[in-house]
């Protein structure tokens, strides 16, 4: 009986010490992790990332963003989008047939108010390639024809088929939020608890900033002429979250004493024309956020209120001219400020 009871002590004192181990192990990791910023430029945007880790993952990080590119960039001539485009293939890769499903999922639900085949209409008003020379009516009504996902079927087999073959696409109004949320899930692979991933001002943050609080995000002040210093409309407090804005606000040209917006309506094929100056987005993915911010700005305020009634799991901050030209703000949700 003694030599049971001697085992079991030192049995219980040996899974003591390994207690002892793990626990000034976990300590010791978590006492190395320090807070490193990686940056660069991808999508022909900048990226700030800043993240709290033991180890360096600039290298995954940047790995990720290229293969990213290299699925959704228009501008790449090699990616998977520009050879469907060309018609060499309709096969998708896994990140293009995710980003595919989602754009349209919410086209259907904006009632085609956010549209990836809009880029013929976008170039020939003069911001895709700067052409800068006003379409008629003709011209416009010969683009509308190929514009529309209705024409566009994601099959399960991961080909996409164009019902007309001078149908193209371009993901840039969605693409920086899914390069976002592929940082983010990378980060929580290596076990990254806090972070803050933007590219280009679409974001999604992690935990908490290195102060140990809720990060914090600047909203810019839709405004045409901005300060040596950017204004900002508001700073809200994010945790957990993801968000992204568009706006018309900077965006734009002017001929002939009009102002014409680079956001195109799809269903006119004109630049819209409303009080909607800038559009932010909060989702729980930079996907969806960065997609329903587009639509909203072709949308306008009133249709876009209508969308964030139905959606639960969207918040928003509009900023919208009045009669009078003064800035006024429209929230959907709590969303927290911090000035």
């Amino acid at each position: 009986m003694k030599q049971r009871s001697t085992l079991r002590t030192v049995a219980g004192i040996f899974f003591l010490l390994l207690l002892i181990a793990g626990t000034i192990w976990i300590l010791h990791f978590r006492g190395t992790a320090t807070l490193r910023t990686a940056e660069g430029t991808i999508f022909g945007t900048v990226y700030h990332i800043k993240y709290e880790s033991a180890e360096a993952l600039d290298d995954p990080i940047r790995q990720e963003l290229e293969a990213v590119d290299q699925s959704l960039s228009v501008f790449n001539s090699q990616s998977t989008i520009s050879r469907l485009n060309r018609g060499e293939t309709d096969k998708t890769d896994l990140r293009l047939f995710r980003t595919l499903q989602k754009a349209m999922e919410v086209s259907e639900e904006t009632d085609g108010a956010f549209d990836v085949t809009v880029m013929p209409l976008v170039n020939v008003w003069g911001f895709g390639y700067k052409n800068g020379t006003l379409p008629t009516q003709k011209d416009i009504d010969s683009l509308r024809q190929f514009v529309g996902c209705r024409h566009l079927t994601l099959k399960a087999d991961s080909t996409l088929k164009k019902d007309k073959p001078g149908i193209t696409i371009d993901l840039g109004a969605i693409a920086k939020g899914y390069g976002v949320d592929c940082v983010a899930k990378l980060l929580l692979q290596h076990d990254v608890k806090n972070f803050m991933v933007e590219i280009g001002g679409e974001v999604i943050t992690h935990g908490r900033n290195p102060n140990g609080e809720k990060w914090k995000i600047g909203i810019s002040k839709p405004i045409e002429n901005p300060a040596p210093k950017e204004e900002l409309q508001t700073v809200i407090y994010s945790e957990n979250e993801a968000m992204a804005t568009s706006g018309n606000y900077r965006n734009f040209y002017v001929k002939d004493g009009k102002k014409y917006a680079h956001t195109i309506d799809p269903k006119t094929g004109y630049p819209v024309q409303h009080s909607l100056l800038s559009a932010t987005v909060f989702a729980p993915d930079c996907t969806t956020a960065d997609a329903f911010a587009t639509a909203f700005m072709v949308m306008g305020l009133e249709k876009a209120k209508n969308v964030l009634e139905r959606r639960k799991d969207l918040k928003a901050c509009l900023i919208y001219a009045d009669e009078n030209g003064k800035l006024n703000t429209y929230t959907h949700g709590k969303i927290q400020t911090c000035q």
